[in-house]
């Protein structure tokens, strides 16, 4: 993907039908807000030793094909909270800008930005792509040379944000600044459904219930697929059963003989393995069918046994998934405004940008939450 490849044409007289001032006198205005807030603008910096400090959000004047963003709110990923524990230290730079699930408007843009103006709602794909690499066979979303922002790059928990224009995504009016930063998870889930070829009447199993675990089986069902959840944890067990989903305890039930009975028989057509456990990676070989699909969301960064021989006996295939493309933003956005993800039940609780510390020992703490927002506008 290429920068041109994102951008659009937008007459210059949009900006002033839209906001009714002239594009000089509008850009004045955008300009003495900036000026105005400048003093409440703060940001959430990762330090190292699990502490997190708010500091200010100096406002960076966007460069070609760039665009300055006013962020409203930003997610707390499962990736921050790694960084919070440390496990990223040997790659992110400290003090580190953390955050990559972002809802915002356009402030500012830069020379030979096209495809948005000052004003326009957006979600941004939190992506660097660098130089194009043979090894990437086009494509750059798990590239040789990406860069991620958020860990190798400042990220959107803060109040001002500058970023190349080609990660933006416009929202609908009519979807919450709230939903817009649940764009970038559920666009993870719409690319692992994708990459899992989930069809309408198959059966469905998700090994591990968190905000992805039920993203992913939202948009399964939304298939036309019928969902099997796994999960330990009651609050999140009886959430997806809220959602439409059959909830499975496998400490108290037997997941095979329930996929079994389910499908009378016919066992699971694709299982998503979002646990990142080894009791996941051990139950994801006995629920398919015959070439059945198992699909690697989860991180596993040390190795895990695999039964290979279910692999070699049932023709099975193997899938990894990592992060999204364009078209699975699109897609996510289309379901957000659609309403069919549910987004206000996964949304745990919004907290200031001043309880960014307090609100990751919560986390950590507390594991019923599913989905923690941080509101970073200069007045939190």
């Amino acid at each position: 993907m290429r920068k041109h490849e994102h951008t659009m044409d937008v007459a210059g007289d949009r900006l002033q039908g839209l906001y009714g001032l002239p594009l000089c006198t509008r850009s004045l205005t955008f300009h003495a807000e900036v000026k105005l807030r400048k003093d409440t603008m703060q940001s959430a910096q990762y330090h190292g030793d699990r502490t997190i400090r708010v500091g200010v959000s100096e406002p960076i004047a966007p460069g070609p094909g760039q665009v300055r963003l006013d962020v409203s709110f930003c997610g707390i990923c499962g990736t921050d909270m790694h960084i919070y524990h440390g496990a990223m230290d040997a790659r992110v730079q400290r003090p580190l800008t953390l955050g990559h699930e972002a809802s915002a408007t356009v402030i500012d843009i830069g020379p030979g930005v096209t495809n948005v103006v000052a004003g326009d709602r957006v979600a941004v794909r939190p992506m660097l792509f660098g130089e194009p690499s043979p090894f990437d066979k086009g494509h750059p979303h798990v590239g040789k040379n990406l860069k991620f922002i958020g860990i190798d790059l400042p990220g959107g928990m803060q109040s001002s944000w500058t970023v190349d224009a080609y990660t933006l995504h416009k929202l609908p009016d009519g979807l919450s600044f709230e939903h817009g930063a649940m764009i970038e998870p559920a666009a993870v889930a719409c690319h692992d459904v994708r990459m899992g070829e989930v069809t309408a009447g198959e059966t469905v199993v998700v090994i591990g219930g968190g905000p992805i675990g039920l993203l992913v089986g939202l948009v399964c069902l939304h298939k036309g697929a019928s969902v099997i959840l796994s999960e330990v944890n009651q609050t999140r067990l009886a959430l997806a059963a809220q959602l439409g989903m059959r909830a499975v305890n496998p400490l108290t039930q037997n997941l095979t003989t329930i996929v079994e009975r389910l499908s009378d028989g016919a066992m699971a057509d694709c299982v998503f393995e979002v646990s990142g456990s080894a009791a996941g990676v051990e139950a994801m070989t006995e629920l398919p069918n015959v070439r059945g699909r198992i699909v690697m969301v989860a991180i596993h960064p040390e190795p895990r046994p695999v039964n290979l021989f279910k692999f070699f006996w049932s023709e099975l295939r193997l899938i990894g998934v990592r992060l999204y493309e364009e078209a699975d933003f699109e897609e996510a956005i289309e379901l957000a405004a659609s309403g069919v993800l549910a987004l206000d039940q996964l949304i745990t609780e919004v907290r200031p940008i001043r309880d960014v510390q307090q609100t990751f020992e919560l986390i950590d703490s507390s594991p019923d939450g599913i989905k923690y927002l941080i509101d970073c506008r200069g007045s939190a």
